[in-house]
């Protein structure tokens, strides 16, 4: 686990970063579902970009696949800039690439 600093323009206080690394038989989209299904349940509300949040979950990777949808893109377009993440993958034997 590692605390950040905020991204974004909406000021805010630090963060606290895990990534995990698992399998599963969900496929992208539905993994992305059942990701966004445990913040509603620990009562995120989706209001202001880059804003407070109780929890925020990201699929980063998703194996070697590549998504390009409105709603899902992996790798996530934000990874080149999240030295934490890199930083993780590194830490879980999945360093990304840039590709």
């Amino acid at each position: 686990m590692e605390e950040t600093a905020p991204l974004g323009p909406v000021p805010q206080g630090p963060f606290l970063n895990q990534m995990l690394k698992l399998e599963t038989a969900l496929g992208p989209w539905a993994l992305l579902a059942a990701l966004l299904a445990v913040e509603g349940a620990e009562g995120r509300e989706r209001t202001v970009r880059w804003g407070p949040r109780t929890l925020d979950c990201d699929l980063v990777l998703y194996g070697l696949e590549r998504v390009n949808l409105p709603d899902l893109k992996v790798p996530h377009p934000e990874i080149a800039r999240r030295d934490f993440w890199q930083r993780e993958l590194r830490e879980l034997g999945l360093a990304w690439d840039g590709r």
